[in-house]
């Protein structure tokens, strides 16, 4: 069983298309699974749910899904006001069915951000001093016992794999990075940057065998000029930076409405 894992996407559905391609020659594909945070940013949200939409892939909500459907447009964060305003009733029943979690096979868990919240990170910790990655003792205590021998997340947009020991043996976590948008800056917990340090989409592709999973993961070029240049017209200079380099330029602190 060979599976492609794609997560954070953001609208960016030129990136996406690359990844899809870019798999797709590396041989076949038997499911596609999508960890959330699928449509919110200043790029193309409508043009992105209708193009997943048609392809029925095994998707689940993240925490912007979770925004976009439940908070007053005037307390979204620019990135979901953005997306809200252009989502048709259809996008949003199909946004409704997702659900915050996924079992697609024996052995496989997908979450979006830990098992038991969406918007904390499993494999990055964030401090006063920063944010920095995870202990394997970290991770552990998040995932508790997760009934899984691979544990796939996102939210973080960083691509990172390790091993650590969970109750009934041992777990590999697995975070494939984001489709759709290499850097940001955000103030949960605290102050701090996630930046993946090149342009790139970024997915994984995950494959079960008889000596267990077996992952790798993918960077992908695509045109980001085109996607920083979506942003830039949507008044999102921020998003534009972190397009085009992989690194936080302007910050979203500066971004108004």
């Amino acid at each position: 069983m060979r599976l492609a894992v794609v997560s954070d996407i953001h609208g960016n559905l030129p990136a996406l298309q690359a990844v899809v391609a870019d798999a797709l020659a590396l041989g076949p594909v038997d499911g596609w699974l999508n960890l959330g945070d699928i449509l919110s940013g200043p790029l193309w949200p409508a043009e992105t749910a209708d193009w997943l939409m048609a392809r029925g892939w095994a998707t689940m909500a993240g925490n912007h899904e979770r925004q976009v459907l439940t908070q007053d447009l005037a307390c979204m964060s620019p990135a979901d006001r953005h997306t809200a305003q252009r989502l048709t009733p259809t996008h949003r029943a199909w946004l409704a069915t997702l659900p915050p979690c996924l079992r697609p096979a024996p052995g496989l868990l997908c979450v979006h951000g830990t098992p038991s919240s969406d918007v904390k990170y499993l494999l990055q910790t964030v401090t006063a001093a920063g944010q920095r990655d995870a202990t394997g003792d970290d991770v552990a205590r998040r995932l508790g016992d997760p009934q899984a021998t691979l544990v796939l997340c996102g939210h973080s947009h960083l691509q990172r794999e390790m091993t650590v020991q969970g109750p009934s043996g041992p777990v590999q976590v697995v975070n494939p990075g984001s489709v759709g948008l290499p850097a940001f800056d955000d103030e949960h917990g605290h102050p701090h940057v996630n930046e993946s340090g090149s342009p790139h989409a970024r997915y994984a592709l995950v494959e079960h065998g008889q000596e267990g999973w077996r992952v790798q993961l993918r960077q992908v070029a695509y045109d980001w000029e085109a996607a920083a240049a979506q942003a830039e017209a949507n008044g999102r200079g921020d998003w534009a930076d972190a397009l085009r380099t992989g690194r936080v330029g302007r910050g979203e602190a500066g971004v108004v409405g």
